[in-house]
């Protein structure tokens, strides 16, 4: 069922059909109204909160002039008869509407929080820009377009155009599939999401990119050799294709940095030198949560950690993203053979190096290179192998 809003006002103009503008009481100001178009959650800690609270609260009568206003999304609207009030028809999401908070979170947040705090708001007023009927795409569009006191990610402006959806989707199938809940951040202070930044859907498409062995390819001519893991939100068309490409792959990652969580968890767990840790950059006085819910950490570590090992997987990918050998018959023994043989003593050189591994990860070409080789040495020798367990039965049939 639609919500009915009353905002209480001075006046109001219309400035088309399908446009409002109104000076509207803030003491009386609905601060329950959906937040579904906006960009990002509000934040009580940010300076642009604080900010608009000091101004409504110290300075009441002169809020209006200060304030760029809110902009909201309707079905619906309609004054009342003695035109003290406008009467606002909100769909919800469930609904298919857009309807709420366009831009102006933190200006609804601090008048709720000023009147918690019973400071009087009797003489606050506010401009309120009210569109009419507007769809998904044309919310979306205005609440990238909106003027913000405060930078807005590049994260929440792809999340906010819809770029994520195809992400989304496939992680609720995974989810029901998997009987288990994923704990991803699209936006900016997303409620619910941690800040561990394993749980940033940027950092699955790090992942997603790490086993792309067309695009990085040490072997090719490209100058790219391995994956980057810096951060890059922007999806184009084609980005999004590629990525679509890649995300059957997504589970496959997600376990193997899973593993690598707890190969390090095991090890320090069990170090030689009770009480010491070896390992760059592994903090055991902090967590870290992964984006599958059901893995949480005694320790933090830095998020790309897992990506050269991850990355090396790619070598055993062909040209569809199918795997060579069946990833069931390698994976947990190859990811000991990488940890045991070349990461541990990494870290370990680091630390007696007295380095982090953080931000250096993605400038280290050489632990990436090394784990590569590693892993064609080793799919050749599984190759050899099943070529020779084959001759050998066609032996055994001829005779």
């Amino acid at each position: 069922m639609p919500k009915i809003y009353r905002l209480k006002i001075d006046n109001y103009v219309s400035a088309n059909n399908h446009c409002m503008i109104a000076t509207v009481h803030v003491d009386t100001f609905p601060t329950d109204l959906p937040l579904e178009p906006n960009i990002r959650e509000p934040n009580k800690k940010s300076a642009t909160y604080r900010q608009i609270f000091d101004s409504v609260t110290t300075q009441p009568e002169k809020f209006f002039e200060r304030h760029s206003g809110i902009v909201l999304c309707a079905n619906k609207v309609k004054p009342t008869k003695n035109k003290t009030e406008l009467e606002l028809e909100v769909l919800e999401a469930c609904e298919g509407g857009s309807d709420g908070i366009i831009n102006g979170g933190h200006t609804v947040l601090a008048f709720e929080q000023a009147r918690n705090y019973k400071y009087d708001l009797t003489e606050a007023r506010v401009k309120v820009t009210i569109h009419i009927g507007l769809t998904e795409e044309e919310a979306k569009d205005i609440a990238l377009a909106s003027n913000t006191t405060a930078p807005v990610d590049a994260r929440s402006k792809v999340n906010a155009r819809g770029d994520y959806k195809f992400v989304k989707q496939f992680l609720a199938k995974l989810e029901r599939e998997e009987e288990t809940k994923f704990r991803i951040a699209y936006y900016q202070n997303q409620t619910g999401a941690p800040k561990s930044p394993q749980c940033n859907v940027n950092h699955l498409i790090k992942l997603m990119n790490c086993l792309d062995r067309n695009r990085y390819n040490p072997e090719s001519n490209k100058r790219t050799k391995h994956p980057p893991v810096s951060n890059t939100p922007s999806l184009s068309d084609a980005e999004r294709e590629r990525l679509t490409l890649l995300l059957p792959l997504l589970p496959k990652a997600l376990w193997l940095e899973q593993r690598v969580f707890e190969i390090i968890q095991e090890h320090i767990t069990n170090p030689r030198r009770k009480g010491v840790n070896d390992l760059a950059s592994i903090d055991t006085r902090k967590n870290t949560l992964l984006p599958d819910s059901r893995y949480s950490f005694g320790f933090s570590a830095p998020a790309d950690i897992a990506m050269p090992i991850v990355a090396a997987y790619r070598v055993f990918l062909d040209e569809q993203y199918n795997w060579i050998i069946p990833f069931d018959e390698f994976a947990e023994d190859f990811v000991q053979h990488l940890w045991t043989n070349y990461y541990k003593k990494y870290l370990v050189s680091e630390k007696l190096a007295l380095n982090t591994v953080g931000s250096k990860i993605c400038r280290n070409p050489e632990i990436w290179d090394s784990l590569y080789v590693s892993a064609q040495s080793y799919l050749n020798q599984h190759l050899m192998k099943m070529v020779n367990s084959k001759g050998r039965e066609e032996l055994k049939l001829a005779n």
